[in-house]
């Protein structure tokens, strides 16, 4: 109604406003990815090893969950770790929660002993140099600079 009045005042204020309410969108569009880009986790998600030996989910509340296809003669098993990342050295630290691991044994009715679940994560309880390169994650042992190598799900 107001275009059809020609009122050009009308108009220009009408203009300065959507202007300024877009400018302030892109802005608030731009710095969320940016943050999201750069502040985010950039190991978050699901990866399955490339040997088939385990498969990992790594959360963003810092932890990380390990399942373990092959460890019985039936299902798999989801154990629950606790990670550290540090993105300026690109390293993280997988600690087991022994807690966790007496917990599943004791579930199994006697399949899983504590000890096998312990041997079972061994490989990934340690501190690894990472790089993600589009959908693939290499963990390099800090120590002996043994390899996994994980593809993205």
């Amino acid at each position: 109604m107001i275009i059809a009045k020609n009122d050009e005042a009308k108009r220009s204020k009408i203009w300065m406003i959507v202007t300024t309410v877009s400018s302030v969108l892109v802005i608030v569009i731009a710095i969320f990815l940016l943050t999201k880009m750069f502040t985010g986790n950039p190991l978050e998600g699901r990866w399955a090893d490339e040997d088939g030996n385990m498969n990992l989910t790594i959360e963003r509340d810092g932890s990380v969950v390990v399942n373990l296809p092959e460890i019985g003669e039936e299902d798999s098993i989801d154990v629950v770790m606790e990670y550290t990342l540090d993105m300026n050295e690109k390293t993280i630290t997988i600690k087991e929660d022994e807690e966790a691991l007496r917990e599943i044994a004791e579930q199994s009715d006697g399949q899983y002993t504590e000890e096998t679940l312990k041997n079972a994560v061994s490989p990934i309880v340690t501190t690894f140099d990472y790089s993600v390169e589009q959908d693939q994650l290499i963990l390099t042992e800090r120590e002996f600079g043994d390899q996994m190598i994980f593809i993205k799900e």
